[in-house]
């Protein structure tokens, strides 16, 4: 497919983005959630509107009540919440949980609510400091009816407001994910404020009792299903990434307009022109790569699965760059907490380390091709 979007699509970017400048911008949004210490790091009402703008249903199939649209639509939502720094649930309960939750006689108890901004999900994977989910260590025993989760999860984002968790463990058969309820007995939350003002959480497991119901697709088969909700969240993450690096080399760009030394602005050295253009070709890459990916997982590739890594890494070091040269071009002030640039750098952080990050996925593509 080509790479560029069609007209419907470009419609929806010009309704995302209007919205996100309005509903989500800086100062309405991440300014007032963090100086107000929320313990959920977002606002429920914004929530909701993204309910009422159908953004929430845009993986969910129609016949469930969504759009029926596809990654490269919720991608270009993304962007925007990125260029914005909008702080919303999106990525993991809209993407990541919907993708779990697709096909699964789940659907019908969770869907609802998040396709009308009123439930929020996160999905338990990572067990250390690092994105490995390859190395899943809790233990999900037979237990009457059900199973006993044991064990614990780091880095479950907007895990301290989740009404659900998609709980990924390995029983006797299998890796296999598990849908879990807020307040199961035995489950200990700890809300963890990170670098970009957002909550995430640290989850302990202590013998939670789930009943067969909760299983998601098949016992021990959750591999496949697991890897389809990493790439939903991935290719998200890195459409993301692109619209943070995006709107800090635009803010950049504006300020080497406006600041003047030796009696001319500072955008008309050479040296910095040319640090300019180098960063808009690499956003440029970034962008495309990630839109293939995306594309590719809508036809449902064998191809998409590299692709989506080659999208994160590349989006990841794209969008640092950007950051980077943003809070050096400003000088000084960039690290002040008076401009927003020094916010991108910080959400740019820990979008890096979400589902893997460069170093992670270009060991996993070279593992893929055989090196």
């Amino acid at each position: 497919m080509p790479l560029y979007l069609t007209e419907d699509q470009v419609m929806l970017r010009e309704t995302a983005r209007a919205f996100m400048a309005d509903e989500g911008g800086i100062a309405k949004q991440y300014r007032k959630y963090r100086d107000m210490n929320c313990k959920d790091g977002f606002g429920h009402a914004l929530w909701r509107q993204f309910g009422e703008m159908g953004f929430t249903g845009i993986l969910v199939d129609e016949a469930d009540g969504g759009l029926g649209l596809g990654h490269v639509e919720a991608g270009i939502v993304l962007e925007e919440v990125g260029r914005n720094l909008t702080p919303s649930p999106f990525l993991i309960t809209a993407v990541a949980v919907v993708e779990a939750l697709k096909g699964s006689a789940l659907k019908e108890r969770w869907l609802p609510g998040i396709l009308a901004g009123e439930t929020v999900g996160a999905l338990a994977v990572d067990e250390g400091a690092k994105h490995r989910p390859e190395a899943i260590a809790m233990k999900a025993a037979r237990s009457g009816n059900g199973f006993s989760l044991t064990g614990g999860k780091q880095f479950v984002v907007q895990g301290a407001s989740a009404d659900v968790f998609i709980v990924v463990a390995k029983a006797e058969e299998g890796l296999t994910l598990f849908a879990v309820e807020k307040g199961a007995k035995g489950l200990e939350v700890e809300g963890v404020r990170l670098a970009d003002a957002s909550i995430g959480a640290r989850m302990v497991f202590d013998r939670v009792e789930v009943d067969a119901d909760a299983v998601i697709g098949e016992v021990g088969q959750g591999e496949a299903l697991l890897s389809r909700v990493l790439n939903a969240g991935r290719a998200g993450a890195a459409s993301e990434m692109v619209g943070v690096g995006s709107a800090a080399m635009a803010m950049t760009v504006e300020y080497l307009k406006q600041r003047r030394q030796f009696g001319r602005a500072i955008g008309e050295f050479q040296a910095l022109q040319h640090r300019s253009a180098h960063l808009y070709s690499e956003l440029e890459i970034a962008r495309a790569a990630t839109l293939k990916a995306q594309q590719l997982l809508d036809e449902g590739s064998e191809e998409a699965e590299a692709m989506v890594s080659v999208a994160k890494a590349k989006a990841g070091r794209a969008s640092t760059l950007a950051v980077q040269e943003g809070v050096q071009m400003h000088g000084g002030i960039g690290m002040t907490d008076e401009y927003d640039i020094g916010l991108y750098m910080k959400r740019d952080r820990v979008l890096n380390e979400l589902f893997g990050d460069p170093a992670y996925h270009a060991d996993r593509l070279a593992r893929m091709r055989g090196y």
